[in-house]
């Protein structure tokens, strides 16, 4: 009996055939379809799995294939690589049967998986060996962004509880690798998707009115390209030129960053010029372009990005203006080429297809420094997940050496990261810097077409503020390991010294009770203690005393501690609170002491979770917390379930609404009168900023819980002249 799933995967599997009839000859088709009869449909899972199925592993080779431009290799390993692990099929014979290399591509794909099946929530460690997989086969790394991509598009058939983290995991990990990889498109889908599922309010809001605008804005758009088109035909290229709406998490960033409403953004579009011109030809479009938007609209000097001289180090390419259009409104204009065009969308992947026409970008240059991090093994897991972060979003600045040659570096990057970034010895032995002629101090911090020569000297040696001065990884992992090689051979001298001491004092030295005294002593490590002793901060004298005294009997007494990590409740010393019955964390647990964070303020009724702390005890946070993807993804074994329940009677949060308005007056009598007229509503404090017509004001008020603050907010929103009231 056939399945409907049988006959769906059918159905889609003879599509992506038809829609890519140069992917396989006729025998490897042949021999594809006998594998998947007799192989894969066999092996499915009784209960579906998401992301498992044959239907979904098509819906992720569709987007290798069309939006991300991998090629047979991908595909076969997307489809194939539970076969292997199951050891129904050796990689051997794949290759063998349809003459390809994907040894690489499926022991990566393997290994993720064994990561996952681990742990859902991508703790610290698994994080470092997940990059270790990436830095081998980078296709791995397009592969997964598509697997994830596969899963934000049908997350609701996953289970409640598995959604936020996914969406979060998104947001922090794979949105960025995304965008990393050059895959702006995905990485937008990304964004957008997480943020659909981790702030639904949100997203519905600004959607709503996107489309509420699009009438409007699609007029504003044809009357700005009408005129510009006119005189774009005169350059005889072919081109296409488009709008195109900001994504919904780019508008919200705005909002949040400049802490205003969605009325107040005014560039919700930008404007895309894509010429089809040969690869000799593509400059000189893209400029003359520029020339013709310059005449017509008033460009800002600040806003001009030049991509085309030197390209991003994802191998993006396009030159960005920002010009003032009718009614004053200020519009991005976006001037790229086809070939470019195809390189921001696919990233990477795309690159590598013009491979040899243009330079190659710095992506293995990226990836050469990724293997640096992983490869450090001083550095442990949480300062390595912050390095790479540091790797994924930065901009670059361009500085010369003196003969003239280019060095790409990330904004920010000081003179003592140049250095390192020639050499590590250079680095080590730095002083500082000549830059354009003039001397300057290693913490310099480099600008655009510098010109940076090395100032050395030999007595030089690295020390650990140096760490605060270096922003790149690279600098970072040379000084931490020149620091590792310092404190080791200081160690060696204190230990020399105290032997020599204890020799002239006839004591025989123990390293059992060396070990004892450095612990008694505070230190973290004997390495520590003898490092002392080596720069002489401790009293030998003292040291020898210490030591004798070591096993003369002492009574102490210690005091009952409690780890957070472990905390249980005691029923016997549960006190009677108001928070009594409020909050369950965990396992059913009640009046566990608990404090709500401060970064968040959460109230009654917003959906919340537990983070156990460091010095102990639980903090609660909002879901939608600013510092919630980067907690769950780093800390998640520290996460726990919490809920509000009981009743809130009893128990106020302060909460302040940042509200924006006309300067009209009577309006903060207005508002203050209606919280005043709220039974359960106090008026805590208010702060008002009038500039222009405008007032901004901050209200922090007393409320019960989230349904209170939702009336309330409506209730000031109808008053008349405020524009906006937000929760801050």
């Amino acid at each position: 009996m056939t399945s409907s799933n049988d006959l769906s995967y059918r159905v889609q599997y003879r599509k992506l055939i038809q829609s890519h009839p140069a992917l396989l000859s006729f025998g490897e088709r042949k021999e594809l379809r006998f594998i998947l009869k007799n192989y894969f449909a066999q092996n499915l899972p009784e209960i579906p799995v998401p992301g498992r199925s044959l239907s979904d592993k098509i819906e992720i080779i569709e987007i290798i294939l069309n939006e991300i431009g991998l090629g047979k290799a991908a595909v076969l390993s997307v489809l194939l690589h539970e076969l292997v692990e199951k050891k129904l099929l050796t990689m051997g014979d794949i290759e063998k049967k349809f003459n390809t290399q994907i040894s690489s591509i499926i022991q990566g794909m393997m290994r993720v998986q064994e990561l996952y099946e681990r742990n859902a929530s991508l703790e610290t460690e698994n994080f470092r060996k997940l990059f270790l997989t990436f830095a081998e086969d980078v296709r791995v790394i397009l592969i997964i962004i598509a697997e994830h991509l596969q899963i934000m598009r049908t997350l609701d058939a996953y289970p409640e509880e598995n959604r936020q983290s996914i969406a979060r995991e998104t947001s922090f990990l794979y949105a960025p690798l995304a965008h990393r990889m050059g895959l702006y498109a995905v990485k937008t889908e990304l964004e957008d998707l997480s943020l659909k599922h981790t702030n639904r309010d949100i997203y519905r809001e600004i959607a709503q009115k996107i489309n509420e605008t699009k009438r409007s804005r699609d007029q504003f758009i044809a009357d700005f390209i009408a005129p510009l088109k006119e005189k774009l035909n005169e350059l005889g290229f072919e081109f296409t030129i488009k709008g195109r709406t900001k994504s919904i998490n780019s508008i919200y960033s705005k909002i949040k960053k400049q802490n205003t409403s969605f009325e107040n953004i005014y560039d919700l579009f930008a404007i895309r010029i894509i010429f089809d011109v040969p690869l000799d030809k593509e400059k000189a479009a893209c400029w003359q372009a520029y020339s013709i938007v310059a005449d017509m609209y008033q460009p800002n000097p600040k806003r001009l990005r030049d991509w085309l001289s030197i390209p991003k180090t994802n191998g993006y390419e396009s030159l960005h203006t920002t010009v003032l259009g009718p009614d004053g409104r200020w519009v991005e204009v976006q001037i790229r080429t086809v070939r470019m065009d195809e390189v921001a969308e696919k990233g990477l992947a795309a690159h590598w297809k013009y491979k040899g026409i243009k330079s190659e970008s710095g992506m293995d240059e990226w990836l050469k420094s990724i293997r640096e991090i992983l490869e450090n093994p001083e550095l442990n897991a949480v300062d390595f997940m912050d390095e790479f972060k540091l790797n994924l979003y930065d901009k670059e600045v361009f500085v010369f050496s003196p003969n003239g040659d280019l060095h790409k570096l990330p904004s920010g990057a000081t003179a003592l990261d140049f250095a390192f970034s020639i050499h590590s010895g250079l680095g080590c032995k730095c002083v500082g810097a000549k830059v354009n002629g003039k001397n300057m101090p290693i913490k310099y911090v480099l600008n655009n077409g510098d010109q940076v020569e090395v100032l050395t000297s030999p007595t030089q040696k690295p020390n650990p503020s140096w760490l605060n001065v270096v922003t790149t990884s690279r600098a970072k992992n040379k000084i931490r390991q020149a620091l590792k090689e310092v404190e080791y051979k200081d160690a060696e001298i204190g230990r020399e010294t105290l032997i020599r001491r204890f020799k002239n004092w006839k004591i025989d030295l123990d390293d059992g009770k060396i070990s004892r005294l450095a612990k008694k002593k505070g230190f973290k490590t004997v390495s520590d203690f003898y490092q002392e002793i080596a720069r002489e901060k401790l009293d030998m004298h003292v040291v020898r005393d210490a030591y004798n005294d070591l096993d003369k009997p002492v009574l102490i007494t210690e005091p009952e501690t409690r780890k957070a990590d472990s905390f249980m409740k005691d029923p016997q010393n549960t006190h009677a609170t108001g928070k009594e019955d409020v909050l369950i964390i965990g396992q059913d647990l009640k009046n566990v002491d608990f404090k709500l964070a401060k970064c968040c303020n959460p109230i009654y009724g917003d959906d919340v979770f537990g983070f156990v702390s460091v010095v102990g005890g639980i903090k609660i946070h909002k879901n939608d917390c600013p510092n919630a993807p980067q907690m769950i993804a780093r800390f998640g074994y520290r996460i726990v379930k919490a809920q509000w329940s009981g009743k809130s009677e009893g128990s106020q949060y302060p909460i302040t609404l940042r509200i924006v308005g006309h300067d009209d007056i009577g309006i903060v009598t207005n508002i203050t009168s209606l919280i005043s007229k709220e039974k359960n509503i106090s008026l805590r404090s208010i702060s008002i900023d009038s500039n222009a017509g405008l007032f901004q004001g901050n209200l922090t008020i007393m409320v019960n819980d989230t349904k209170e603050l939702d009336n309330i907010v409506k209730k000031i929103k109808v008053v008349k002249g405020v524009k906006s009231v937000s929760r801050s």
